[in-house]
């Protein structure tokens, strides 16, 4: 709608990314489900523009859920929020709207655009650039954001006055293709089981699992150990190794990480990639702390010494590197210590 008033040219686009959407669960905590393409639909006839529905059901399948599954066997902890912008809004979407003549891809993500340089939006909690992050220059100067400058708030305040049915419609949330929220259920299902120990520190055996991609790092709850530590105190998840098969918990000291290596880089901000330290800030997880830092380009990897102590640090994960509120680049988490 804004996009629209602005006098931009609009075309309304809804992407079809299940194979069998009448799987997917109704209601509103995912996006891609038959009843929000039904909302999409409603709300274009409102604004006035075209509506079409583009089926990136196969895409999606092999970019996202499979890689999804695959990360998980390998004992890292995938963000498929962030692929999903990466290879289907910002890759599939973006090449066939070019093709198709359009100029751009907007979207109603919370960040900011400055001149094609990604900024944090205004509203922290709701904040997306850590899940565009690697985006590249290129796609971001193909995309907008004409929310970016607006709080959730004051998005669902305007939409009711523009008479959008969708405007108290609750927050999509958890991972879109998991119906029922259940992400180990998931897994075991396309993985099968595969017992195996959890140890201690020492090495000791204290527990037994079903699957070691059932569990990420920094995880407290669902562990199943047989007895409880000397000190009373909970274990959470220290280390997934897919090969032996083994799940390592200690206490939640041992997660406190200081060195973070990173491998594939994206620099898509105002500054070339430092192969000097560099000083700025990092994210490490979707919502998650921010800490101060300095990074540097080793040969393909790009080192990050962490001002104070980090924990959960998830390979897998992405690593957003900000000056302030801008992005400057980003890469993906390969290990910790």
């Amino acid at each position: 709608a804004r996009a629209a008033e602005a006098g931009h040219d609009v075309t309304g686009v809804h992407l079809a990314l299940s194979a069998n959407p009448q799987s997917h669960r109704t209601g509103a905590r995912g996006c891609c489900t038959i009843e929000d393409s039904r909302d999409a639909r409603r709300a274009a006839d409102v604004i006035g523009i075209p509506f079409y529905i583009w089926d990136m059901a196969e895409r999606f399948q092999r970019d996202v859920v499979e890689d999804f599954v695959s990360e998980y066997a390998a004992g890292r902890t995938p963000n498929p929020c962030l692929r999903c912008n990466e290879k289907i809004k910002f890759e599939a979407v973006l090449d066939r709207a070019l093709a198709l003549g359009f100029d751009a891809v907007a979207t109603g993500h919370h960040a900011r655009l400055v001149d094609g340089v990604l900024s944090r939006s205004p509203d922290e909690g709701k904040d997306q650039s850590y899940v565009l992050g690697v985006l590249t220059r290129e796609q971001l100067g193909h995309a907008m954001f004409p929310l970016g400058d607006s709080t959730k708030a004051q998005v669902r305040q305007e939409a009711a006055r523009r008479g959008l049915m969708v405007a108290d419609k609750p927050d999509s949330h958890d991972i879109c293709f998991i119906a029922d929220g259940d992400t180990r259920g998931f897994l075991e299902r396309r993985l099968g089981t595969a017992p195996g120990p959890i140890v201690d520190t020492s090495g000791e055996v204290v527990g037994s699992h079903e699957g070691a991609y059932g569990f990420t790092v920094g995880q407290r709850k669902g562990l199943h150990i047989d007895r409880p530590a000397p000190d009373g105190r909970p274990r959470y998840v220290l280390s997934i190794e897919p090969v032996s098969n083994t799940v390592t918990v200690g206490p939640r000291s041992a997660l406190e990480v200081t060195s973070v290596e990173t491998v594939r880089p994206v620099w898509n901000g105002p500054v070339a990639a430092p192969y000097e330290p560099l000083a700025c800030t990092v994210q490490l997880r979707a919502h998650g702390e921010v800490y101060g830092c300095r990074i540097q380009v080793s040969g393909e990897e790009v080192h990050v010494a962490l001002d104070t102590p980090a924990t959960g640090v998830a390979a897998g994960q992405a690593a957003v590197f900000y000056l302030e509120d801008t992005v400057i680049g980003s890469a993906t988490i390969a290990r910790a210590a």
